[in-house]
């Protein structure tokens, strides 16, 4: 049986677009290779053709998640696009269908856990900021919500993201942020 010519850049997408749904909704630990290469209709080791490594299908999956979420969520242009990106992204359905969510609130804890975190999710986490830079925090009664949320989002990106620095503005920030009574 004859491929066509770009058969194999479109199977190795299929995986990525496969894995990159799965490590959303499964996490690195939970995205097996086998289960994800049957998903796409191909043996284990069929896998060895497209990647060396699963590291190497981990880093090309999330560059296709980012950009899966990028194209979901484009930049606000205004207010009410800002808005709109707000209330989708902290929507009911985004929150309840994580293989095509945005990945940092899926995977931001497991990539800092792992060591090696890296420059694609630092990449997004400096995109998303840009976007957010017209929002202001009203935590109205719920403070201690607000608080907590900034704490856990705060601690998670910095273990996420590759550059001591920014990983250090992030805690710096949300620590600025947050008044606490002397």
């Amino acid at each position: 049986m004859r491929y066509t010519e770009h058969h194999k850049e479109e199977t190795r997408e299929r995986i990525l677009d496969e894995a990159a749904q799965r490590l959303r909704k499964d996490g690195i630990a939970g995205t097996g290779l086998a289960p994800l290469m049957q998903a796409v209709g191909l043996t284990h080791g069929a896998f060895y053709a497209h990647f060396p490594t699963k590291h190497a299908l981990v880093e090309a999956a999330l560059d296709t998640a980012v950009e899966q979420t990028l194209e979901r969520w484009p930049q606000p242009a205004g207010p009410d696009q800002l808005r709109a990106f707000v209330d989708g992204y902290l929507s009911p359905q985004h929150r309840d269908d994580p293989g095509h969510g945005c990945p940092l609130t899926s995977l931001a804890a497991e990539l800092g856990l792992r060591g090696t975190p890296s420059a694609t999710t630092d990449m997004l986490v400096a995109r998303f900021a840009r976007r957010l830079d017209a929002c202001k925090l009203e935590a109205g009664q719920q403070h201690g919500l607000v608080a907590l949320a900034a704490l856990v989002g705060a601690v998670t990106l910095a273990r996420a993201v590759m550059d001591p620095p920014t990983s250090n503005r992030i805690l710096a920030a949300v620590h600025a942020a947050l008044a606490v009574p002397a």
